[in-house]
């Protein structure tokens, strides 16, 4: 082999070049990328060229190009910047710690409206006079939501606290939950009402529209508020009102809970609860959420 003239030798790669090249990465290819780069920062526009000049093939070495194929799941490969996956079959997650009991308590609590609840609102009817169990189960449907699942407790009775309107009011100081008032009328007629608050002395009307009148008479009818007016209720010393209109109230009670009167009102659009107009009474109670 004859020896070119050491004028025409090509010149070596440099020591920074022999390394590069070693680490894999393509010479000729870096230099073109630093020559498009520098046409690009010449050129207008550079910033776009530049974007593009990034979107494609970078060179890289070797060893890391055989790292990132090797890390890809089986079935996706690399094109340009762009990934293509493989989705895995979706696993059901495991339950945190705690879930699964909190998930069987829950399920394990009666509904607003079953058997277990039902029989907590009739617990302590054992004490009344008026209501029997069945009465007081045809009730509870017409109660607002919110208030199921509730038990009640009797605030006031005659048989036990006399009757005496003031007595009333004063059993019911610092009571805030709504109020079922039940009633039997010396004829054996079983009427009342719903109040959405405590029955408390007042110099004006109050309450909401949940507030109702019933009558089983002998088959139970409730009166809803027509939205009418907002007369629900009033009580002073010697009367308590249930609904007005034009003079006439759907119920009210005397000062010594002796005597009382019920007639068609515009509040509630009744009909007159009692056997008569005006009736004596036999025994009521009041009953308040527990």
């Amino acid at each position: 082999m004859r020896a070119e003239p050491e004028g025409r030798r090509k010149p070596g790669p440099s020591s920074k070049e022999a390394s590069l090249e070693k680490q894999g990465f393509n010479l000729p290819t870096l230099e073109a990328n630093k020559e498009n780069l520098s046409r690009a920062k010449s050129s207008g526009g550079w910033k776009k060229r530049l974007r593009g000049l990034c979107g494609s093939s970078l060179p890289r070495p070797k060893a890391a190009q055989d790292t990132a194929t090797a890390s890809l799941a089986p079935g996706s490969r690399m094109r340009g910047l762009r990934w293509r996956y493989t989705q895995l079959p979706s696993q059901p997650d495991d339950p945190l710690p705690g879930e699964a009991e909190a998930e069987d308590e829950l399920q394990a609590e009666p509904s607003a409206q079953g058997p277990g609840t039902e029989e907590a609102w009739i617990s302590n009817l054992g004490e009344s006079k008026v209501l029997c169990a069945e009465e007081f189960r045809q009730l509870i449907p017409y109660f607002p939501p919110r208030f199921t699942g509730h038990s009640w407790a009797l605030v006031y009775c005659t048989a036990r606290d006399g009757f005496s309107l003031q007595s009333l009011y004063r059993r019911m100081e610092g009571q805030s939950s709504p109020v079922l008032l039940a009633l039997r009328d010396r004829d054996g007629q079983i009427f009342g009402a719903f109040s959405s608050t405590a029955i408390r002395l007042s110099s004006c009307f109050y309450g909401t529209g949940e507030t109702f009148l019933f009558s089983f008479s002998p088959q139970l009818k409730v009166f809803k508020w027509t939205g009418s007016n907002s007369f629900f209720v009033k009580g002073d010393v010697d009367l308590l009102i249930m609904g007005s209109s034009s003079g006439q109230f759907g119920l009210w009670l005397d000062g010594d809970l002796n005597h009382g009167g019920s007639r068609p009102c515009a509040t509630f659009n009744n009909e007159v609860l009692a056997s008569q107009e005006e009736f004596f009474i036999q025994d009521l109670e009041a009953w308040a959420l527990g």
